[in-house]
């Protein structure tokens, strides 16, 4: 269960809307999955530093910023390219939000200029995300109304799910009808959970990345996790195939 997010009183924080989107990188030290996970290295490069390369490589982000405890992946991200904010260590437990390290990296931010009107979150576990991606989510939500904007791939699959008696029930499809073909179903998507693109002072007031209207924005490639050691043993498989060079940092 998730540590809840306390709300602070705070000044409201100046936004500059002429500043490029900002990347946020949250990246703690413990992992009880993998250990040390964040430094994991995939194709040669540690997946906190992947990350830090994906998002300067995007034209739409004019800085990447790595909100750690510990001090290996401070050093490793300082060296990337990254600037660090320090997450405190009740922020940085197992029960600890994603959100709750967001919010802190934006109001520690906030203490030394104006944020821009919108942020990424970036996620280490996705060792293949590219900058292009990156920039076509942020270019998304900066072309509609929506208040977050996050990378999903298509889904062409039979989902099902559980009735209450424990028996199967279609999700996208009514298994009472004449099995429907495969491009015949309701479009589905799987959320990567490499990139969110959130508009600022909306996210603040929220304290949640969901905030509505929420848009779907599919992204070209390959898009594994990294929550087991299996997924790391394959990502790691996958990097000589989908690096674009043998140092393995994404473009």
């Amino acid at each position: 269960m998730e540590a809840e997010i306390q709300p602070r009183e705070q000044p409201a924080p100046v936004i500059d809307p002429t500043l490029q989107a900002l990347a946020l990188i949250p990246a703690r030290g413990g992992s009880k999955g993998i250990p040390g996970k964040n430094l994991q290295p995939v194709g040669g490069v540690p997946l906190v530093c992947r990350t830090i390369a994906a998002a300067l490589a995007a034209n739409s982000v004019g800085r990447a910023v790595v909100s750690t405890d510990d001090p290996a992946i401070a050093d490793a991200s300082s060296a990337a390219g990254a600037e660090v904010v320090t997450r405190p260590e009740a922020l940085a437990g197992d029960a600890a939000s994603s959100e709750s390290a967001l919010l802190h990296a934006l109001e520690q931010l906030a203490q030394d200029g104006p944020l821009p009107p919108l942020f990424v979150f970036l996620q280490c576990t996705s060792p293949f995300t590219t900058g292009a991606q990156i920039d076509a989510v942020v270019r998304q939500l900066q072309t509609s109304s929506a208040n977050t904007a996050m990378a999903v791939i298509p889904w062409h699959g039979f989902l099902w799910s559980r009735d209450p008696s424990g028996w199967g029930r279609g999700v996208n499809h009514d298994a009472s009808l004449p099995r429907q073909r495969r491009q015949d179903l309701e479009p589905c998507y799987l959320e990567t959970g490499a990139i969110y693109a959130l508009r600022t002072a909306p996210f603040l007031a929220a304290r949640n990345r969901f905030v509505p209207p929420l848009l779907p924005v599919e992204v070209d490639g390959p898009a594994p996790e990294i929550d087991t050691p299996l997924d790391l043993a394959v990502c790691r498989q996958l990097a000589g195939l989908l690096d674009p060079d043998p140092a393995g940092g994404a473009a």
